[in-house]
């Protein structure tokens, strides 16, 4: 172990490229700041990653690496007390071994075993650890404790000036009219994605709500999801956008011109398409909130760095990073029908979706047809099964192998808020990687998702503590970042290898109440 003895010292981390390994980096910093609260800490990136960097609030400089010389004058400039190098490059190592720094450190990067598993496939222990715990390998030579061992929202939260005020930490809620009126802010949600997309913006409609309480806040999404924004009654207005039963173009102009005409202060967009992104700009909306990754980004006012790392609900309330701070939030209650035209008996107390809009994101009929059997007789009564219209051959099918008497088989037969009503109830939901795992997990129902070519680290697993994830490790997974039509390697193996046995006691174990994480967010239990 080596000494530093400065109370505030100065620390200089290599991390180069790419955006993903960058962000990775984010919890060195923050343990070193927990560490040295004074310390100097920067970083040496590529110029091109230098203004996502400044976004994080334990970084306080970024050194564009714009050549070897001029990145060694101003490392020895700067007189660092000491330097961890996380690039592990040639070049990276030469700037360490020139630089003036009584203290250099280096995180093992595994170079020959990555090599020989991918050239040879020969497996080493050295694979088997994260990019991120190498990188908080080199802080027990300085010693200090690794307290924080993931991402967390706050990295990358920067305190600002908020776009719609002046005081970042009390947004305002109104803004003068011509004659000096005040008038409520109008801001915008725009999320036109597919229906667990949507759920998964529910959380973030919530914390609108809470840093804008006096903004009008309108949702623009699709009739098929409107329900879902509706039920949690946190929406003043729902502006349906009907991309996919009309005229593109002509709905894009009509769209446009109803956006336009309600003259919006700000539009927050986690929908990353470059749709989205030239709607708001041709509606005129002077703030415009979106991703980074976004395909119109270019378009944007405002762009929030994208992390596969964090779950997509902690991804969508970064897009609030530039109004407001401490972005944690729950899901919203979400209101039930008084009077539901398909009402759930009593003794239904497991629930499944079978189905989804991608094939290889099912799980085999068979399988579900022996899940179903195997729930039945455990739990007595029968199994609800869900669905849209065009899942109902499919789950007819499971419905015949397990036996109408097993099953409640409300596939196609409920509107958005009596789907909700039907799993609300609910003791165990289990379901492929679809919306309806989402609306399970948003209503507090312990839930099961089954992954296949989609896997956890895309973010998109349920929400909450108790749930939980069935996978197969393959190395070909994920093949697609919302599944496919047929598997790309011929075999479907991710799913054809998940057992009956491993899903039935998932969902025991999500019955029974499951484990309370220990994460700092809340997160779903690998199985």
């Amino acid at each position: 172990m080596v000494e530093i003895t400065k109370s505030e010292p100065r620390i200089l981390v290599i991390r180069m490229s790419s955006l993903g390994d960058i962000i990775l980096t984010a919890p060195v910093f923050r343990n070193l700041k927990a560490k040295w609260p004074g310390a100097r800490l920067d970083i040496l990136v590529k110029p091109q990653f230098r203004e996502a960097v400044s976004k994080n609030v334990f970084i306080d400089r970024a050194l564009p690496f714009s050549g070897f010389p001029s990145a060694l004058r101003d490392i020895n400039e700067a007189s660092y007390d000491a330097i961890i190098d996380l690039h592990d490059t040639p070049r990276s190592r030469l700037l360490c071994l020139l630089a003036r720094s009584p203290v250099k450190l280096r995180y093992r990067k595994a170079s020959l075993a990555r090599r020989l598993f991918v050239g040879l496939r020969i497996p080493s222990p050295a694979l088997e650890k994260h990019t991120l715990d190498r990188y908080l390998e080199p802080l027990a030579a300085l010693g200090v404790p690794v307290v924080h061992c993931g991402p967390e929202l706050g990295d990358w939260t920067r305190a600002g000036q908020s776009p719609l005020d002046q005081r970042p930490a009390e947004p305002r809620t109104s803004r003068k009219k011509s004659g000096g009126k005040s008038v409520p802010l109008k801001i915008c949600l725009l999320q036109t994605a597919f229906l667990g997309d949507c759920v998964l913006t529910l959380p973030l409609l919530k914390k609108m709500r809470e840093i804008l309480p006096g903004a009008g806040i309108s949702v623009v999404t699709r009739p098929e999801t409107s329900g879902i924004f509706s039920a949690s009654g946190l929406a003043a207005e729902i502006i349906e956008d009907r991309k996919k039963t009309g005229p593109r173009f002509v709905e894009f102009r009509r769209l446009v011109h109803e956006l336009r005409a309600r003259s919006f202060d700000a539009i927050i967009i986690p929908h990353r398409s470059l749709r989205s992104a030239l709607l708001a700009w041709r509606a005129g909306i002077p703030v415009r909130v979106g991703f980074s990754s976004s395909a119109g980004s270019f378009l944007l006012t405002h762009k929030v760095p994208f992390s596969w790392l964090l779950h997509d609900v902690e991804r969508n309330l970064a897009l609030l990073s530039p109004l407001a701070e401490n972005l944690k939030a729950s899901f919203p209650g979400l209101a039930g029908e008084k009077a539901s035209s398909a009402p759930v008996r009593e003794d239904v107390h497991a629930g499944i979706n079978a189905g989804s809009a991608w094939p290889t994101k099912r799980w085999p009929q068979r399988k579900w047809a022996l899940l179903i059997k195997r729930l039945a007789a455990a739990r007595g009564g029968r199994v609800l099964m869900v669905g849209g219209p065009g899942e109902k051959d499919w789950n007819a099918e499971i419905e015949r192998l397990a036996g109408p008497e097993n099953c409640l088989n409300l596939t196609g037969k409920t509107t958005m808020p009596e789907l909700m009503e039907a799993i609300r109830p609910l003791k165990v939901f289990i379901s492929n990687d679809s919306g309806p795992m989402h609306i399970a997990a948003a209503l507090g129902v312990p839930a099961v998702g089954i992954f296949g070519p989609t896997t956890r680290e895309l973010g998109f697993f349920p929400y909450g503590p108790g749930n939980r994830v069935v996978e197969t490790p393959l190395a070909c997974r994920p093949c697609a970042l919302h599944g496919s039509k047929k598997c790309p390697r011929g075999h479907f193996l991710c799913m054809n290898l998940l057992t009956v046995d491993e899903v039935f006691a998932a969902s025991e174990g999500a019955f029974m109440g499951g484990k309370e994480s220990a994460a700092p967010c809340p997160q779903s239990e690998p199985v």
